[in-house]
């Protein structure tokens, strides 16, 4: 699937799921752009390393650090933004294929499919906190040299 493509159908989803989050009419787009750059650099990471664990990580540290951004420029909750976007890297078809698997009694296959979708999952709630942290720190640290002068 092409990039062009890749950009449009996570800019669907993340605005798609804004939507049903009833986050504000105006906001949609800017949900949207935060899912379609979340999802362009784990596309991207997943493409050049093979590693979905890393590229979720990295693509959900940029959803956090976009949805951030876009919080305090328009003074709004910065979940309505990190929720949304957060959407498309979510291992939905991995764990229902876990379970898929477990249903059908071949364990050995469900528990490789649940362990890549904790893992992941684990790999994207590291790097929304990541992200938080690294940004708190840098607002702190900014504040501190306004105090200074």
């Amino acid at each position: 699937m092409g990039w062009l493509v890749q950009a449009i159908l996570s800019f669907l989803a993340a605005a798609g799921f804004g939507v049903i989050f009833n986050a504000p009419r105006k906001m949609l787009v800017y949900c949207g752009f935060v899912g379609m750059a979340g999802w362009m650099v784990y596309s991207m990471f997943n493409t050049l390393s093979g590693d979905i664990v890393k590229a979720s990580f990295l693509g959900s540290f940029v959803v956090a650090f976009v949805a951030h951004i876009f919080a305090k420029r328009f003074r709004t909750p910065m979940i309505i933004f990190s929720v949304a976007g957060i959407i498309p890297l979510v291992p939905g078809g991995t764990a229902y294929n876990a379970m898929r698997h477990f249903v059908e009694n071949d364990h050995l296959t469900a528990i490789s499919f649940a362990i890549r979708a904790f893992m992941v999952s684990g790999a994207i709630a590291m790097g929304l906190v990541f992200a938080e942290v690294i940004i708190q720190l840098f607002f702190r640290s900014r504040m501190k040299k306004k105090e200074v002068q």
